[in-house]
């Protein structure tokens, strides 16, 4: 089934560059209803097909529709790039013109490569009547944290003035990885939630004797400072610090689209509560809701940085907006760690889950060597 929603999203360029040479298909609430009316026809399309075999998670139709939508966002990026020709010319012009900006570019490559990726490997789990809620919580924290920031940033920045009718559908593209993120956290989990020996002796380890815990605990910390500082910057904060960060390391927070200001107070109100939790996490045993969360939060981080620091290095970026020569490299990697630190804390939770789990103590457990036989954790749960 993939490997047929990879190939009819392609038909994607013929509806585009149909509309592309077609004068009346052109106009602003046009283009509205047309773009309604090929996501109920790509819908039908995939529902008419299952018929025969309907899947069992509604999921699989939200994926399906996102994957033709996917080749739209590419083909936009590559044509604001000069790479391709011919398709979008109209809907730079009468549909979405913020589309142009370096940061929805970078977020339209994220979408068409990254997210159709995902899309094609979840339906394929779907398909095979395989769990997939990992993924889907990586899927969900990255979609709801791109299209929260591109609304919000559209409203508040410079386009905010010059709002088209093909706007309203993006809320289409929010309010449904609101829903699937809802679903997938609802979920009965696909990993184990209780553990035994080998549970209690990890959770009975001190901080000290967990190195990597202890970096990674570091890790937060700088991340969490890293937070406040850029989110004050966002929200004109007079102290020094913030000034000097602006002026000297990135004026881009203060690029007139508004994406990146937006982005760095939604990590100040919400990726900053989350990064102190995790600490907790580290710090608490049993906390079992690690596991769901790094994951989401994972998805959300990686996706906005990578749009802000494609953005901030785009062409499209003018050049007193862009990072000064003589802090390149410093910025560069302050932003890159700070994208990797929640990626590497969800592949430590889900690589190693016996800090994070409920223990439940069996009779005679006391004394049984630590081995993966004895233990007492349940077997996985499956995806209902």
């Amino acid at each position: 089934m993939e490997i047929l929603v990879f190939l009819f999203s392609f038909s994607a360029l013929g509806v585009l560059y149909a509309m592309n040479t077609m004068p009346e298909f052109q106009e602003p609430y046009a283009i509205l209803g047309t773009g309604v009316g090929v996501l109920v026809v790509v819908f039908l399309f995939y529902f008419l097909i299952t018929r025969g075999n309907p899947p069992k998670d509604m999921l699989f139709y939200v994926f399906a529709v996102f994957s033709f939508t996917c080749i739209i966002d590419l083909t936009s990026a590559l044509e604001y790039d000069g790479i391709i020709y011919g398709f979008m010319d109209f809907y730079q012009k009468t549909g979405e013109p913020y589309l142009g900006s370096s940061y929805a570019i970078m977020m339209c490559y994220w979408d068409g490569i990254v997210h159709l990726i995902m899309y094609l490997m979840m339906i394929s789990r779907i398909t095979d009547r395989k769990a997939y809620r990992t993924l889907g919580l990586f899927w969900a924290g990255s979609l709801c944290a791109n299209m929260s920031v591109f609304i919000t940033g559209i409203v508040a920045g410079k386009y905010g003035s010059d709002i088209r009718p093909a706007f309203w559908l993006n809320f289409f593209f929010l309010l449904l990885p609101v829903w699937g993120a809802v679903s997938l956290f609802t979920r009965p989990k696909d990993r184990p939630l209780i553990g035994g020996y080998n549970a209690q002796q990890a959770q009975s380890m001190k901080i000290i004797w967990r190195p990597t815990d202890l970096i990674l605990i570091v890790m937060l910390l700088g991340s969490m400072a890293f937070t406040i500082l850029r989110g004050l910057v966002a929200l004109d904060s007079p102290l020094e610090a913030c000034s000097i960060y602006l002026k000297q390391y990135e004026p881009y927070l203060k690029d007139p689209v508004g994406y990146p200001r937006v982005m760095m107070v939604h990590l100040f109100f919400y990726g900053l509560p989350l990064l102190g939790a995790f600490v907790y996490g580290l710090l608490k045993s049993g906390c079992t809701w690690m596991s769901d969360w790094t994951m989401f939060f994972a998805g959300a981080m990686i996706q906005c940085q990578w749009a802000h620091i494609g953005g901030s290095l785009h062409s499209r970026t003018t050049a007193p907006f862009r990072i000064p020569n003589d802090v390149f490299w410093t910025v560069f990697a302050a932003n890159l760690l700070y994208a990797a630190t929640p990626v590497i804390l969800a592949l430590r939770v889900h690589s190693d889950p016996n800090f994070f789990l409920k223990v439940c103590p069996f009779p005679g457990q006391t004394g049984l060597p630590n081995s993966e036989e004895k233990d007492t954790k349940i077997t996985n749960y499956k995806d209902k």
